[in-house]
């Protein structure tokens, strides 16, 4: 398996980009914490300070801090000057990412394709990205690459889709900000593009170019047991369908990481543990009821995968404790993909 390393100028690009990506998304907590208002109410002869708000569900909250005195005049005044504080580094941080993107785009960083990118970034926005939602499939290998410094050959990553695992076992909260609060897959999508609409197939939306986003979600065990197959309550929702194996992905440690775009802007990415989203796939090759073309796909993508964690991931070592929710026959015929081999990498 050949893999293309990033050079020195695209490794430090990198690098600076995924740490001031970080420092973004620090700022914007920063900010999100003083969102709202602090105003003054007039009640019965009496000024009080207001605090006014969104919940987690969306619902507009107003709460009194007390009456108008000197301690809740610098309340407000100490709110203000931290919300200001906040805006500031906020934009500056902005500022200085949209610069690096440029640099990242002259080096030739960019490989998360754009639509793909938004939609991540959307459901990372409403805080449902890794809490309750995992990219799957070709999109995941984006995040196994940034990680490992390395770039696998264009055709085993190319996509035109996304998958999204949908796991509600610990129950999804919407992050609410002050102007919209999207309780749906379905208008999540469409703030994306306007062109989503679902499909007949009602886990799937597509869009005008024919982009297709799938919810799917393991089989359930016991079959009778009911679980949401919704992220909100809007009957027209994308509903998630069952497949077999997933409950693999889904009970798989987490694994997070920060790729570039096609415009060179960062974008998070959180998918399986990438050990075991390459047995999946070698399991899915050697399945006799998928397509010949599917499995040929399955076995390079996990061929190349494997690869990644042998030679780069190396703090991801093939040990059956940690990879434990995969059964030990499907553990045993993977073991070959994470054997030691010669190093892929080439100029």
């Amino acid at each position: 398996m050949d893999f293309q390393e990033l050079n020195n100028d695209q490794r430090r690009a990198m690098v600076n980009s995924q740490q001031r990506f970080q420092a973004l998304r620090d700022a914007k907590e920063a900010y999100n914490a003083h969102r709202g208002s602090l105003t003054w109410a007039e009640s019965k002869g009496r000024q009080y300070l207001v605090r006014s708000y969104y919940n987690k569900a969306g619902v507009r909250k107003q709460a009194s801090l007390g009456a108008r005195s000197p301690e809740t005049e610098k309340m407000k005044a100490d709110f203000e000057a931290k919300r200001a504080a906040a805006e500031d580094r906020l934009k500056n941080l902005r500022d200085t990412l949209d610069r690096q993107a440029a640099v990242n785009r002259a080096l030739g960083l960019g490989r998360v394709p754009l639509l793909g990118a938004r939609i991540m970034r959307a459901l990372d926005g409403f805080g449902i990205l890794g809490s309750g939602i995992r990219i799957l499939e070709t999109n995941a290998i984006y995040g196994y690459e940034a990680s490992s410094g390395v770039r696998l050959d264009p055709g085993l990553a190319t996509t035109e889709d996304l998958d999204l695992l949908f796991d509600a076992r610990g129950g999804l909260t919407f992050v609410a900000g002050d102007d919209v609060s999207e309780s749906s897959l379905m208008k999540i999508l469409k703030r994306v593009d306007t062109s989503f609409e679902r499909a007949k197939q009602t886990f799937r939306a597509v869009n005008r170019d024919g982009y297709l986003v799938d919810l799917i979600k393991p089989m359930q065990s016991p079959p009778w047991k009911k679980a949401p197959d919704k992220i909100g309550l809007d009957p027209e929702d994308l509903a998630a369908v069952q497949i077999e194996g997933l409950d693999w992905l889904q009970n798989a440690p987490a694994f997070e990481a920060v790729a570039i775009d096609e415009k060179g802007e960062p974008v998070r990415i959180v998918a399986p543990d990438p050990r075991v989203w390459a047995t999946h796939k070698l399991w899915l090759s050697r399945r006799p009821d998928r397509e010949a073309l599917r499995r040929q796909r399955d076995a390079a993508q996990a061929g190349a995968v494997g690869a990644l964690v042998v030679n780069y991931l190396t703090h991801l070592p093939f040990d059956t404790e940690q990879l434990r929710m995969l059964p030990k026959e499907v553990l045993d015929s993977a073991a070959p993909l994470f054997a030691k081999k010669d190093s892929p990498a080439r100029a």
